[in-house]
């Protein structure tokens, strides 16, 4: 299957996505279509918690395709993105080999016995190549350093890598990239030409509770509504070190749910303000203007 022709147009896609629960808007919709169709990779940036992860989630959902995820952090190298070689039982294959073989072994046999496929292990990057069709979800690459950009580079230019002792693994058909950004720091120019963009917004009050309609139906539709203008009167403040991001939003209406509540109000707000704002500092800012945020 070749992922530039699963979706006819942009709307076809935002239904797939639509039916998998990640609701898009248009610009969103069209962008990913776009890298579908030319065979870029999507680089996504925003802020934590828009959605930037769950399209990928839901990219492989609509498409029935396997993803492969590649967490980044720092210090990230290719050999925790390509592959590695399972040392350990290496060793016991040499072992092994001593106690069986009795007579002389040619070392070059040995060496080359050490170096198999089945001692071969796949990380995601070699993974999403060999398996494709696939999507692969490059996530916060703004956590990696630029010698990663550049490896990382060359093989969304070649969709190839090669392995010394193997030889070189070619996709037979790229894979769908999905790359994230917290934007903790700036990108090289030279990744962001290789792929398509978008910004991703934390959505508006009408697209955030059809999200929370379609996400955790079981909310009371006035508790959804409560919720979702909550947390957007909450993040207006940019004060704030980390505002809710929708999984939050999520998270605070499913629990007041089990909690029985009907109509949200300050001492209950301020009761199960963690499931929602995760630094102190933030909660304290918060819980002081609560009364204001439920009367507004």
């Amino acid at each position: 299957m070749d992922p530039r022709t699963t979706f006819d147009s942009a709307a076809d896609l935002d239904g797939a996505l639509a039916a998998t629960g990640y609701l898009s808007d248009e610009a969103l919709a069209t962008v990913t279509w776009l890298a579908l169709r030319l065979g870029r990779p999507l680089l996504m940036e925003g802020e934590p918690g828009t959605g930037k992860t769950a399209l990928a989630e839901a990219l492989a959902d609509a498409m029935d395709l396997p993803l492969i995820r590649l967490q980044c952090y720092e210090g990230i190298d290719a050999t925790q993105a390509l592959y590695d070689w399972d040392f350990p039982r290496q060793i016991l294959h040499v072992r092994a080999l001593e106690a069986v073989e009795d007579g002389p072994r040619d070392v070059r046999d040995v060496e080359e016995g050490l170096f198999d496929e089945r001692f071969l292990l796949a990380r995601p990057v070699l993974r999403a190549l060999r398996e494709s069709p696939a999507v692969l979800l490059i996530d916060e690459i703004d956590r990696a350093d630029d010698e990663f950009e550049a490896f990382l580079l060359e093989v969304l230019s070649t969709w190839q890598v090669t392995i010394p002792e193997l030889g070189t693994v070619t996709a037979s058909v790229p894979p769908v990239v999905i790359l994230t950004s917290n934007r903790t720091r700036e990108l090289h120019d030279a990744l962001k030409r290789r792929c398509l963009y978008h910004w991703l917004e934390h959505p508006g009050i009408e697209r955030e509770l059809a999200i929370v309609r379609s996400r955790a139906p079981e909310v009371p539709e006035a508790l959804a509504d409560q919720v979702v203008r909550l947390v957007h009167g909450i993040r207006t403040d940019r004060e704030l070190l980390k505002p809710p991001g929708v999984a939050e939003t999520l998270d605070w209406a499913r629990a007041l749910n089990e909690l029985g509540t009907r109509e949200l109000d300050t001492a209950t707000a301020a009761a199960t303000l963690g499931v929602a704002v995760k630094y102190r500092e933030d909660a304290e800012r918060v819980r002081r203007a609560l009364d204001i945020m439920l009367t507004t």
